[in-house]
């Protein structure tokens, strides 16, 4: 069954994550965003890199997910930032339904008057 809800998963500098959470959040491209620290090992420019970073997990819309990709790239400190979405294939009903729901309103202060 098909929920319109994905989890996205993006890496940042450690204690950069904050930031790129507060953000996306008060934009209303995201419902819900947990950050976990994690130590990351990658190829970039021919060698193996080890960092450790925050990991953003990030719950949100199908359709918010092409507006999310252009604010993080803008605010990311990385040249490539990671932004991986994943599809949810099975949802608690009410959960997905609250994302949904919180993902798009008018960002606080912007509704209508």
């Amino acid at each position: 069954m098909e929920s319109g809800v994905i989890v996205v998963f993006i890496t940042a500098p450690r204690a950069k994550g904050e930031d790129i959470a507060m953000k996306i959040l008060e934009k209303r491209l995201a419902a819900c965003v947990n950050i976990v620290p994690v130590k990351s090992m990658y190829w970039w420019r021919g060698r193996i890199e080890r960092d450790d970073e925050d990991l953003l997990i990030v719950k949100t819309t199908v359709t918010a997910m092409g507006k999310l990709i252009e604010e993080v790239k803008k605010i990311h400190p990385y040249t490539v930032p990671e932004i991986l979405g994943l599809p949810v294939v099975a949802c608690n009903r009410e959960y997905c339904e609250w994302a949904r729901g919180e993902v798009g309103q008018a960002p606080h202060g912007e509704g209508k008057g």
